[in-house]
């Protein structure tokens, strides 16, 4: 039967293919998902694997043979779905408990060629060509919806971002209205799009606050939200440390706050008792004046090298204080690079299910441990639990 299923794939695996998905793994908790879809590379026609590994993705380019080959390793995964999308069929592949495999394929008309160029346009949550009245009046679209050139950057990011809310939808409250603070909102494209996303496309009742310190700014957007007709969206000017201004919030947004601002957001949150937190940090400077390392004293000497690190180790230190507190947490990245240095955004959905008490209390004996050897006593540690005491 893997045979019959590996040539059913194989027999789609050419220049019309637009995809493959192998899905449902019932065995593996940490192999989720694997997605193969053709791309040129120096004129030859490849195919780019893409493993879901936890909170990783794994790539890997294969010709039809050596795909052929890889096929079997992963079908003794026990992938439950298989799904295949051709300009010359599509195909579906279900697997049953007890193995046997049942094939639908359903072929149609040839709608042209595919684009196999490796970094072949993405399809966005927000379509170009189809104008969005916020995007048309912060300047990343024209009136007909086509994208400015020197905003494309920008009208990335934000689709990225609501890449990240599509995958906690789930995890939100749908019996009621959801309420959203973002911390630090600036000119607020991307709280614009969270409300747009949330309310236009999906349907779902969510009040949105952006709270700034800027007075203009949010004058500005409090002015677009009312042009717009996005009753349930409203703009504070405040700061985020002292804001009292709800008791109950669902989703918790803080983007590019800088420094311990990020803290305070997180502290809040978990206040809060917030279900999803969406955070990217900015400069980080308080990790970076008392950091310190005996081992790695030769690599602190170095200013760029030490500063850089002091970021990375304050993320993974809010991402690992969130997890001891109740949170799922993932590291990912915001948008490539290329374009930002700040690019880790922290996504945490708080738990459902419950961490046995051995396990959590030696990760935060791990914690502190780690603190300890670097010199840093972080906000996020003092405020939720120092002080505290």
């Amino acid at each position: 039967m893997e045979e019959k299923i590996r040539e059913t794939i194989i027999k789609y695996c050419d220049k019309e293919l637009s995809h493959i998905i192998l899905s449902n793994n019932k065995k593996s908790e940490e192999l989720k998902k694997v997605t193969i879809r053709p791309v040129i590379l120096k004129e030859e026609l490849m195919f780019q694997a893409c493993e879901y590994r936890g909170t990783k993705v794994f790539h890997e380019n294969f010709t039809v043979d050596s795909l052929a080959q890889k096929l079997p390793v992963w079908l003794e995964g026990c992938f439950k779905q298989v799904e295949i999308k051709s300009s010359r069929a599509d195909a579906t592949i279900l697997i049953s408990s007890k193995g046997k495999a049942t094939i639908r394929e359903k072929k149609k008309e040839n709608n042209g060629s595919q684009d196999f160029s490796h970094n072949r346009t993405k399809s966005y949550i927000l379509k170009e060509g189809i104008p969005v009245p916020f995007l048309v009046e912060l300047g990343v679209m024209t009136q007909e919806g086509k994208v400015v050139r020197a905003k494309y950057d920008k009208f990335r990011q934000i689709n990225r971002f609501l890449e990240f809310i599509e995958d906690v939808l789930p995890e939100l409250p749908k019996d009621r209205e959801l309420q959203i603070l973002d911390f630090g909102c600036g000119k607020s494209y991307l709280t614009f799009a969270m409300y747009y996303y949330l309310n236009e496309l999906k349907g779902y009742p969510a009040q949105v606050t952006g709270l700034d310190l800027k007075e203009d700014v949010i004058a500005h957007c409090n002015e677009l939200a009312v042009r717009f007709g996005y009753t349930k969206l409203n703009f504070l000017q405040g700061d985020i440390a002292s804001y009292n201004g709800c008791t109950q919030v669902d989703m918790v947004v803080t983007l590019h706050a800088c420094d311990t601002a990020t803290d305070y957001a997180l502290e809040k949150a978990v206040g809060w008792n917030a279900k999803v937190i969406l955070s990217v940090p900015c400069c980080q400077h308080e990790l970076n004046r008392t950091i310190a390392n005996e081992v790695l004293a030769p690599v602190f000497r170095y200013g760029i090298l030490k500063e850089r690190i002091a970021a990375l180790v304050t993320d993974g230190l809010r991402a690992e204080l969130l997890e001891h507190i109740g949170y799922r947490v993932q590291v990912l990245e915001f948008i490539d690079m290329e374009h930002t240095p700040k690019n880790i955004l922290l996504r945490a959905v708080r738990r459902n299910n419950i961490v046995p008490s051995g396990i959590k209390r030696e990760r935060f004996e791990q914690y502190k441990n780690c603190i300890e050897q670097l010199h840093v006593s972080p906000a996020l540690y003092r405020d939720l639990f120092l002080e505290k005491k």
